[in-house]
């Protein structure tokens, strides 16, 4: 992948990297994954209440999708009961283009809702994502909060790491034992820069990662698939990510969860809550990244969050070239209050995207991206 000069600067680069400095402690090659401390549960944690508590949307910055509107066919030409949500994605069928998110994990409550949300994507043949995955590298106990096989034998389920952790000790093999460790299908790696600057104690050395998920993508049986965790994907990272060889791209937008704030929320000291507070509104709208990124990578699979809030919204990113679209918050919130709560909310998302096809004359996903369907407005 890339040419002699980006090469030698990715050797350069590893040369110089210290070892791991913040909050991994460095190990001799050959003796496992990087070593946690007991914060890395205890952030969990943080992060879990955080986000059911406080408000952590972005500001001034929305998913962009209020600047485009689907067609309306007063004669769509077709029966409700005949629109068929149904699309396939890394070699699975999911009964709608949706995917549960990767959320939490790491620790009791969060494998209670972990099991909550699995649950329901079995019933309904949706997709889902854990947490990333890192602690449990480092401690088999808080394995089995990521371990929902057993109420989602049939779902396409994503395992979850930082794909910064490359550059910090975490080894392909390491990845492979995260897929393992909970059956998944295909592993996420996501990414990060904006979080990492602003945590305490965050991993922030960048250099050379496109070589290294390079090789978690060759050295994996399964579909690697990167993804944002809230800032977007831009047209330079899409194609980086399609030379590394990624299975597919989750553009993962502005408009949602900042994790900006939610470290804001976290930091003891003023001076660093003004810091994160500066990037409430940073990012690329969902939209806007996900047509950028259609533009940039046209035959990889994209799958579109960030923000997304209803059926229609789903629509409009499958009319404008994903695949799939994931949805993180509203849906954690939803599992945090009852298992019946979640379904109703995911019974709600379908309806409306079904109702938004039939409106569209659409019967299938493939027909809601025919040219002329999608309109942006002035």
């Amino acid at each position: 992948m890339g040419n002699g000069a980006d090469e030698r600067s990715g050797d350069r680069a590893e040369a110089a990297r210290p070892s791991n400095r913040h909050s991994l402690r460095a190990r001799p090659a050959g003796e496992g994954p990087p070593l946690l401390p007991d914060a890395g549960a205890t952030r969990k944690r943080e992060h879990l209440r955080i986000n059911l508590e406080e408000d952590v949307t972005g500001r001034g910055i929305t998913n962009g999708f209020e600047r485009y509107r689907l067609a309306h066919q007063a004669l769509p030409e077709l029966a409700l009961d005949q629109v068929d949500t149904a699309v396939t994605l890394l070699g699975k069928r999911l009964a709608a283009p949706l995917i549960i998110s990767s959320m939490t994990g790491g620790f009791a409550e969060a494998g209670a809702l972990n099991r909550v949300l699995a649950a329901a994507a079995q019933a309904l043949g949706l997709g889902i994502g854990t947490g990333s995955q890192r602690v449990a590298l480092a401690g088999a106990t808080t394995a089995t909060s990521f371990q929902v096989r057993d109420v989602a034998p049939d779902v396409l389920l994503l395992a979850n790491l930082g794909a910064v952790q490359l550059n910090y000790g975490v080894t392909p093999d390491d990845c492979r034992r995260a897929v393992e460790m909970i059956g998944a299908d295909a592993l996420v790696l996501h990414l990060n820069p904006l979080q990492e600057a602003v945590q305490p104690g965050g991993n922030t050395d960048f250099s050379g990662l496109a070589r290294r998920i390079a090789a978690v993508c060759r050295a994996l049986a399964v579909p690697v698939v990167v993804k944002e965790v809230g800032w977007g994907i831009s047209p330079e990272t899409a194609r980086l990510l399609a030379d590394a060889g990624v299975a597919a791209i989750d553009v993962a937008g502005a408009g949602g969860t900042s994790w900006s704030e939610v470290e804001k929320h976290r930091a003891a000291i003023p001076r660093a809550q003004r810091v994160a507070g500066a990037f409430a509104g940073w990012g690329i709208p969902t939209a806007e990244s996900l047509r950028l990124c259609r533009a940039a990578v046209p035959h990889l699979p994209l799958i579109s969050s960030g923000g997304l809030r209803t059926g229609i919204d789903i629509a409009m990113a499958l009319a404008l070239g994903a695949t799939a679209a994931g949805i993180a918050g509203p849906l954690l919130r939803a599992a945090a209050r009852s298992a019946e709560a979640l379904h109703e909310e995911l019974l709600v998302l379908i309806e409306q995207l079904r109702i938004a096809m039939f409106c569209t004359g659409s019967g299938t996903v493939a027909e809601l991206r025919r040219p002329g369907i999608l309109a942006a407005l002035p």
